[in-house]
């Protein structure tokens, strides 16, 4: 990164190198961005074969990040994520052997076919930046983000994520499958002698000064009030109870939630080159932070309402800021 070049400038064309090699989703990729700027984690809702691990990889290339590639099965146990200790025989002591999670960009690849105790390896690690082995602390890099995936549930051999570790993931992110022109031009690249190759932009190093501009982005009293009070009326029996959240709604989003969408939309603003967040960029985040964290209740899913059908609904109850635009 250029000591002229202002960070905004430097995020844009992070995303026009990313986009340059995982085609025709440049929103999904400013997501990704914006979720990296603001210290979290993305889970990505899917269906096999739509580019993910080609979205790590290219991510951590453009940043200068080392990354890893966990494929989660039914018979995957924590130790092979975070490690084991192991006796060496010459000095009759345990060492540590660290697992994958011991990089800067971990793709866990289809989370929810493994078990629900492998799954809480994790916990941790998204929270805390750490893990814990045999009693002693390991702590990981810095950056360190989780792209993780998981399939649709009505998928074969699928255990779905607790409530607690959904809430370990800043974005929800639902990714589709390309237009044709775009399909086709992915086609042909990849049977092509002349892969497109990403361009090396970052280091870790710059990616943490970034990392701390992102919290100097000026937020108003307001526009924070306004992201609690999203939060706040998407849990039933409060805020203003509105009676669609009474109907469909089991469990309302918690405090990440509204941290949330304050230090997205900080990433969000700087990446759009602002310097203060707007009430449209918590709204533009709605969405991939709530739709995890507002669970419909039995009577919404036997009606096929949906979480982003609830949050839609949400952001037309909640009042707007008249000084927050």
């Amino acid at each position: 990164m250029s000591d002229t070049e202002a960070p905004e400038q430097t995020c844009q064309r992070i995303v026009d190198a990313v986009a340059h090699v995982f085609v025709g989703k440049r929103a999904i990729v400013e997501q990704v961005l914006t979720a990296i700027l603001a210290r979290g984690h993305v889970l990505f809702e899917d269906v096999p074969g739509v580019g993910k691990t080609t979205l790590a990889r290219t991510f951590a290339h453009v940043l200068g990040l080392s990354w890893q590639r966990i494929q989660f099965a039914s018979d995957l146990l924590p130790a092979d994520i975070v490690g084991v200790s192991i006796l060496n025989p010459q000095t009759r002591e345990f060492e540590f052997k660290p697992g994958p999670i011991f990089c800067q960009v971990l793709l866990a690849d289809e989370i929810n076919r493994t078990t629900p105790r492998t799954q809480s390896a994790l916990l941790e690690a998204m929270a805390e930046g750490r893990v814990t082995v045999d009693g002693k602390t390991h702590g990981l890099a810095d950056p360190f983000v989780v792209l993780a995936t998981q399939n649709p549930r009505e998928f074969h051999g699928t255990y779905p994520l607790p409530e607690s570790q959904l809430d370990r993931f800043l974005f929800n992110v639902v990714m589709t499958y390309l237009s044709e022109d775009d399909e086709v031009r992915v086609v042909q690249d990849t049977t092509s002698l002349r892969r497109p190759e990403p361009q090396r932009i970052l280091t870790g190093a710059d990616i943490q000064a970034i990392q701390d501009y992102v919290k100097q982005v000026l937020v108003a009293e307001e526009v924070v009030r306004y992201a609690v009070r999203l939060t706040d009326n998407s849990r039933p029996g409060r805020g203003a109870r509105l009676d669609f959240i009474e109907k469909w709604v089991k469990w309302g989003a918690g405090l990440r939630a509204s941290h949330a969408l304050v230090i997205g939309a900080k990433a969000r603003a700087l990446l759009h080159g602002r310097h203060h967040v707007s009430v449209k960029d918590i709204q533009a985040l709605a969405k991939p932070i709530l739709r995890h964290r507002v669970l419909p209740n039995f009577y919404a899913e036997a009606e096929g309402i949906t979480s982003d059908r609830i949050v839609e609904q949400l952001l037309q109850a909640v009042p707007v800021p008249s000084s927050g635009l």
